[in-house]
């Protein structure tokens, strides 16, 4: 989960933390060229248009990429409420140029529509804690997971490896399916400090740690 500051343009922020910070899900990569910028959105009738710099079509990657590049605005955009569909522009215009976008999808299909199956989903998902927020006991451990027989394992360490709480909680629903958990720790501790909670589930072969995302917090 990114968080942002403060702003009236909701959908603008999102965009540009897709271009301009590293995903926090393990596995995901940036796709969005650095330095381009969010000319203007509108929205109208559930269709969002965006207006982007030039500097999108700098892009050099595969197909693959560019289907996962455009997939990951459509998304993002579609997360907020009265947007259905998603179109592009570049300076304002759709020309040849923009049309190609990163010279293999290209923007033939617009509008385009949510397909998160288009995009890499990790096995754990977390939306809380944020990375390094500063939490307090118990701590809720939030997200959702596709694992085996829903279970999900969580623990707190602080800086020195100490444990200081662990548990498991059962997702609403287990792989293929995706279900939200919540996983409470409680834990005590004397002064202020860092640490970093650990999210995982077992291998029902070897008990191995499997998928784990790690995020750093303080107390």
């Amino acid at each position: 989960m990114h968080q942002v500051p403060y702003t009236k343009e909701v959908i603008k922020a999102a965009l540009e933390e897709l271009i301009n910070t590293n995903p926090v899900t393990p596995g995901a990569v940036r796709v969005l060229p650095a330095g381009t910028k969010i000319r203007g959105i509108s929205v109208q009738d559930g269709l969002a248009t965006v207006d982007f710099s030039r500097d999108v079509l700098r892009a050099n990657v595969g197909a693959s990429g560019e289907e996962l590049g455009i997939q990951s605005i459509i998304n993002t955009v579609t997360e907020f409420p009265g947007v259905q569909k998603v179109s592009f522009l570049v300076e304002g215009t759709v020309d040849q140029e923009a049309k190609n976008w990163w010279g293999h999808v290209g923007l033939y299909s617009q509008p385009f529509a949510r397909d998160v199956a288009k995009v890499y989903e990790p096995a754990i998902w977390l939306t809380s804690p944020a990375p390094d927020q500063v939490v307090a006991s118990p701590l809720e451990v939030r997200g959702s997971a596709r694992v085996f027989e829903a279970t999900v394992s969580a623990r707190l360490l602080d800086d020195s490896g100490k444990e200081l709480a662990s548990g498991f909680a059962t997702a609403a629903q287990g792989a293929p399916g995706r279900g939200d958990f919540v996983l409470p720790l409680k834990y005590q501790v004397n002064s202020p400090g860092k640490g970093k909670v650990e999210v995982y589930w077992k291998s029902p072969k070897d008990g191995k740690e499997m998928d784990k995302v790690v995020i750093p917090v303080a107390w």
